[in-house]
């Protein structure tokens, strides 16, 4: 007798209609801002059949790093980092259930990819913003109040056109809230004038590709920051310029063009148990740590270090060497234009205790990215906020904000997403983080536990306590030390 096969399961589940809502009906959750953290979160309560969601973006549709999606430039964690896998290996929104919509699960099979590249990555998220009905682009939040009379939170924005154009304005009421609003390119204070003007070549990495042509016919490039974007666009530039008339500088404030720290027991930094160690720790000790730990995220892969040296190698096989200065432990202390389009750099060398000028066609600024403020989104929130002797914002192990005392004990909460590095440390912008943190979001706000997540994550015990054992160990007394009279 031949067995009845299955039913077929689809690659991606169907987009319910929902039906229209009464505006003052409130929200389970309410998200603002789009990015892989929040959409994330939204891939990760789309099955919660219960939890009524919106999730609010400015822009017409998702968008990562598009400036920065460069050929053949990889994610610098592995594909399981998606938005979903690590808190729900079985989700329909998991990469590999991308791929097998696109049929290509074989052709991935047979690639051997553990790391994928970044035009894949931004493919994927669109994949899944493209079918999550819970989305709404195009709406800019204005502004989030609250209601004490309902005892819940109002958002009011602004609907966007295409271009940005404002639109009608609306409202929606949320008994939780999940600011997700991402980061913004930091410009340092000595180029901010020359990068602010439209007429000047001083660009920020965000927006390489954008101007990448023009780039690549300057005569002279400068490019500064000593992190994995500032080396792949360095890499870029060089194999698309002549030998010998490479005309590039690439210069970084730190002691050396370095490596990430990649080991198998460095990675567990970016496991919930650091976390979870991390927040533990007393405010001057984490404000302490997370400076000197810039390796486990602002270096550069080896692979991409390879690549560089490989080129540069490559152009010295014919005798001589390639116009490329590669140079560590420079900071730049003012700029300013010469003639019309050229730009002067005056740097100080901290070791040397030297002086120079340099002058260049164009500058990119591979500076990296600072979290955007919270606070002209929660102004109206103040009074119920709490803030730490630095005048931060505080967060819970829960990934709350830490609210007044007559707000808190409401139940109603405001989440954050990377904007906590402060609290939780260096794993904050990690993509491989996404899916817990999403996760612990979850089972907060629905009080129960649809995600369980696991008790130990990392071999590494970071303190003096331990998690709890999985086979005999020894007896370990853990004493505080008193404060030093």
């Amino acid at each position: 007798m031949t067995p009845t096969p299955p039913p077929a399961v689809p690659a991606v589940p169907p987009a319910s209609s929902a039906p229209r809502r009464d505006p003052g009906t409130p929200r389970d959750l309410i998200g603002i801002g789009i990015g892989p953290f929040n959409l994330s979160l939204a891939a990760l309560a789309h099955p919660l059949a219960t939890l009524d969601t919106a999730f609010y973006d400015p822009h017409p549709g998702f968008r990562w790093h598009p400036g920065l999606l460069i050929d053949g430039a990889t994610l610098q964690v592995p594909f399981l980092a998606d938005l979903v896998t690590l808190a729900d290996p079985a989700s329909p929104w998991s990469f590999l259930n991308y791929l097998r919509a696109h049929e290509r699960l074989y052709p991935f099979y047979f690639s051997e990819r553990f790391h994928i590249p970044r035009t894949e990555y931004d493919a994927y998220c669109r994949w899944v913003s493209d079918h999550l009905p819970t989305l709404h682009f195009g709406h800019h939040v204005d502004t989030i109040r609250w209601n004490p009379e309902r005892a819940l939170f109002d958002v009011e924005f602004t609907r966007t056109g295409p271009d940005g154009e404002p639109g009608p304005t609306g409202r929606a009421l949320a008994k939780n809230i999940a600011l997700g609003i991402g980061t913004a390119p930091h410009v340092p204070d000595p180029l901010r004038p020359l990068a602010a003007d439209p007429g000047v070549p001083v660009h920020h990495s965000a927006d390489y590709l954008t101007h990448r042509a023009r780039l690549l016919a300057a005569d002279h490039v400068t490019v500064i920051g000593s992190g994995q974007s500032g080396a792949e666009i360095f890499l870029d530039l060089l194999r698309h310029r002549p030998p010998g008339r490479e005309r590039l500088h690439w210069l970084a404030r730190t002691e050396a063009f370095a490596p990430m720290e990649y080991s198998k027991l460095g990675l567990e930094h970016f496991t919930p148990d650091y976390t979870h160690y991390f927040h533990g720790l007393a405010e001057p000790v984490r404000d302490g740590l997370v400076p000197r730990q810039w390796q486990l995220h602002k270096g550069i892969d080896t692979e991409t270090i390879s690549a560089i040296h490989e080129e540069l190698y490559r152009r010295t096989l014919h005798g001589g060497w390639p116009d490329a200065v590669l140079t560590p432990g420079v900071t730049v202390r003012t700029a300013g234009r010469v003639a019309t389009t050229r730009v002067e750099l005056h740097l100080e060398h901290a070791q040397q205790r030297t002086r120079s000028r340099l002058t260049t066609d164009a500058v990119v600024l591979a500076t990296g990215y600072r979290e955007r403020p919270l606070t002209p989104l929660l102004a109206e929130l103040t009074p119920h906020l709490r803030h730490d002797a630095s005048g931060r914002l505080r967060v819970d192990r829960h990934q709350r904000l830490v609210l007044a005392p007559s707000l808190g004990a409401t139940g109603r909460h405001l989440y954050v997403q990377n904007a906590e590095r402060h609290t939780h440390g260096v794993g904050t912008p990690d993509l491989g983080l996404a899916a817990w943190r999403s996760a612990t979001i979850l089972n907060s706000v629905t009080g129960k536990n649809p995600y369980p997540l696991p008790a130990r994550t990392a071999f590494t015990t970071f303190g003096l306590s331990r998690p709890a054992p999985v086979g005999p160990v020894g007896e370990l007394t853990l004493t505080p030390l008193k404060e030093a009279r």
